[in-house]
């Protein structure tokens, strides 16, 4: 898995049989600043964009194949006996609303480079079934994650934060909450030149700025009604800019951007917690799991844990997957999903009309 931070690669060697997949290996591979730089300036219209993406897909997944090389040889593991690779690719367009998503990938290549089955395109099956494409992970959540007695909720904090709602006796919900890390990574690497903000201490550094919170809060995504996904189209620098004056701390901006995915998440997580309270079931008492980049930042975390100090806060960890690799495992689940022929996603969270068998496979 790459996604919407694009700091690198996220991969995962899983071995499925039990309740829980069986994580046996894990391996981080970091973008190289020209790939990421590249993949970044993609996600807007560019001169020669088409041969750009072309070329870029090709670095990204020798850069897939480096990592799957690595992650065998670290659980001394043969290619031959992985079924398969779930390879996401890099999603640099995510526009449903008019029938498409592009994630930039190669995957005829990295089964050439790997000689291991690879399935990719994981989104556009569930788009042209009318869906959001978006987010495809409450499957897995749901599988994995969900339990017969209490109402889980699985916060996943990247670039963009989505949130899967996991009731004991209802329909399985998810959706994109708003901005996670992605709007802070920028800022910061535009002001100190750093990838991210280590623990979040930039942002404790400044204030909150109430007036400009108040105007990102009143962006119209914040009250559409799901099922709706969102990304880099919408959320990015030039959305930001329209907002400052110019005069602002950049540190409070920070602290600012912070507070806006605090508030996106909690917003969300009490919201849920109330519809489920007043049908007075078992669905009254929520328990919320956070994963993800986003799980790092300490200065994050304890704005949740503040502006919601009725809702306990915990790690995927202690529902036995590590929060940093519940996107990668997730999707070897979506993999072997189809392979196996079956379902990846939830009409009830992308908005598709049916359950449908997503991506495609290249053999070895």
């Amino acid at each position: 898995m790459s996604g919407t931070s694009l700091d690198g690669i996220d991969a995962a060697l899983v071995e499925f049989g039990g309740t829980v997949p069986r994580t046996l290996a894990t391996c981080y591979a970091p973008f190289t600043s020209a790939l990421r730089t590249e993949l970044g300036a993609l996600q807007a219209p560019s001169e020669n964009e088409m041969q750009r993406a072309g070329l870029a897909a090709n670095e990204l997944v020798r850069a897939y194949a480096g990592a799957v090389q690595a992650l065998l040889k670290s659980a001394s593991v043969d290619a031959t006996r992985v079924a398969a690779i779930g390879a996401h690719g890099q999603t640099v367009r995510h526009r449903p609303e008019l029938g498409y998503t592009i994630q930039l990938n190669n995957p005829a290549l990295l089964a050439e480079l790997t000689r291991i089955n690879v399935v990719a395109d994981f989104r556009s099956r569930d788009v042209a079934a009318g869906g959001q494409g978006a987010p495809l992970v409450p499957a897995f959540h749901r599988a994995v994650f969900g339990s017969p007695v209490r109402h889980r909720l699985i916060i996943n904090i990247g670039g963009i934060a989505n949130i899967t709602s996991l009731p004991p006796d209802g329909a399985v919900t998810g959706f994109d909450t708003g901005p996670g890390n992605g709007l802070m990574d920028a800022w910061i690497g535009q002001h100190l030149h750093r990838p991210y903000d280590a623990g979040g201490e930039w942002a404790a550094s400044g204030r909150v700025m109430g007036p400009l919170l108040e105007q990102l809060l009143d962006e119209p995504y914040f009250k559409q009604e799901p099922p709706k996904s969102t990304g880099r189209d919408r959320f990015n620098a030039a959305w930001l800019e329209q907002h400052l004056s110019g005069n602002e701390l950049p540190a409070d901006v920070q602290a600012t951007l912070c507070s806006l995915t605090v508030h996106s998440i909690v917003d969300t997580v009490l919201a849920i917690a109330h519809s489920a309270t007043i049908t007075g079931s078992s669905q009254a008492s929520v328990d919320t799991f956070v994963c993800g980049g986003g799980a790092h930042n300490m200065h994050l975390m304890a704005g949740l844990r503040a502006a919601a100090p009725d809702v306990t806060w915990s790690l995927t960890d202690e529902l036995g997957v590590p929060a940093d690799w519940v996107e990668a495992v997730a999707f070897a689940w979506l993999a072997r999903q189809t392979v196996r022929n079956e379902h990846g996603n939830i009409p009830t969270a992308t908005g598709a009309r049916g359950g449908r068998v997503l991506g495609a496979i290249y053999p070895a």
